[in-house]
């Protein structure tokens, strides 16, 4: 079970401390009596806006479960080359999702495509950038399946053949030079 985009709450930082605790604290109560086997935050903003941090979440789970054995399990936040700060942190060996792996957590990525604007916002000669012969979607999920330090990539599929297309694109992630590269080349614009 996630905690959804708890920071769009709009709170200051320690009442939104606060109710993430006591949401923590109800989720505890579920994995103690078998409810769920445990929990996570899915964040849109809430690492790269400051208002929580991955430590935060772990003090978080460790006072709502009253000891170091809470059931916090997962973060999920957006990567994806609109959403490429997780990945260029990832390349540094820092940001939520190295905190996050440290920590024993599974981390997960949403809206590799954006929605599904990336694949219409990325040009052809950015699809071969990243990957020769590749076609904007595939090359756009190819950058964030590369992610170092992300476990999961969330993304859905209309029909069959675009799963088909999505798993092919995934099967060979970029070398972390490589997507160095790709990252540097789109923050110059």
């Amino acid at each position: 079970m996630f905690v959804h985009n708890p920071e769009h709450a709009q709170l200051d930082r320690e009442e939104l401390h606060e109710r993430l605790r006591s949401a923590f604290a109800v989720l505890e109560e579920f994995a103690h009596a078998g409810r769920i086997g445990g929990y996570g935050v899915a964040a849109w903003s809430a690492f790269s806006s400051g208002a929580c941090t991955v430590t935060e979440l772990l003090d978080l789970a460790r006072e709502a479960a009253g000891s170091g054995e809470h059931h916090l399990r997962a973060v999920q936040l957006p990567v994806s080359l609109v959403m490429a700060r997780p990945i260029s942190l990832a390349l540094d060996g820092r940001g939520p999702l190295v905190q996050a792996r440290a920590a024993g957590l599974t981390t997960f990525g949403s809206s590799p495509l954006h929605g599904g604007e990336l694949p219409h916002l990325a040009t052809p000669e950015l699809a071969g950038y990243i990957r020769p012969g590749s076609t904007p979607a595939a090359a756009c999920l190819l950058a964030a399946v590369s992610c170092p330090s992300l476990d999961v990539v969330l993304l859905s599929a209309s029909t069959p053949e675009h799963w088909a297309a999505a798993q092919e694109a995934a099967a060979a992630p970029l070398a972390p030079d490589h997507l160095r590269k790709v990252t540097d080349v789109l923050a110059q614009g």
